[in-house]
């Protein structure tokens, strides 16, 4: 898959009716993430499940991978971490791409779903791509610069917003700034608090990421669904 790595669980039906791409944290890499699947691929039976690693050995942790480097963790500039966000958003907009050719799917058919700094990936990447996805799931993040994105924007898909009120890593009031932005350039923003949670993903979370996946991939209106 392009420059990227990628990790890849199978849909339990072994037919291929949407994709679920999830985008990991700094430190981490693909295989963190797509655990995930396991619990909700009983419940989107048709959706394939992909997980990249990020295109850059950490710095902070060198057994994972960066998205771009982040100034206050790994003393680099705000230089060098704007140039690394831009050449993984070229790298992973080229990996999605490919992602959609390889499987015979629609853009409509692909969901990003994200962890803190895969959750910047996913913000940053979906409204400025030529074809809108499904939706954007984005847990523990934030907006990278909020103030562009409704000049930036190309189009409109469905977010849903989920962060811990506990969150020591990225506050949570990154949830509130990042809706707004969104709602401001028109986008329909739905958020979550998981309350008594720090930095990670909390079970009611997900089964709030289950439901917004479920409706807005389509199977919520599935005869038989």
């Amino acid at each position: 898959m392009g420059q990227l790595v990628n990790h890849t669980r199978d849909s339990l039906s072994g037919r291929t009716g949407s994709i679920v791409v999830f985008l990991h944290g700094y430190g981490a890499d693909g295989k963190d993430l797509l655990g995930l699947a396991d619990p909700l691929a009983e419940h989107l039976p048709d959706t394939v499940f992909c997980a990249p690693d990020a295109p850059e050995r950490c710095i902070g942790n060198p057994m994972g991978f960066q998205w771009f480097p982040i100034p206050w963790i790994d003393e680099s500039s705000e230089e060098e971490s704007r140039a690394g966000m831009l050449r993984a958003v070229d790298e992973l907009n080229d990996y999605l791409d490919e992602l959609l050719v390889d499987h015979g799917i629609e853009p409509d058919q692909l969901a990003l779903f994200g962890f803190s700094q895969g959750t910047m990936m996913a913000l940053q990447v979906a409204p400025r791509r030529e074809d809108p996805v499904s939706c954007v799931v984005g847990f523990s993040g934030r907006l990278l610069e909020p103030e562009m994105l409704e000049d930036e924007v190309r189009v409109k898909m469905p977010v849903l917003l989920v962060h811990g009120d506990s969150d020591d890593v990225v506050p949570p009031q990154a949830l509130q700034e990042a809706g707004q932005a969104l709602q401001a350039a028109g986008f329909e923003t739905y958020a979550h608090v998981m309350r008594d949670t720090s930095h990670g993903i909390s079970p009611d979370g997900l089964s709030v990421a289950l439901a917004f996946l479920r409706e807005k991939l389509g199977y919520d209106t599935r005869n038989g669904e």
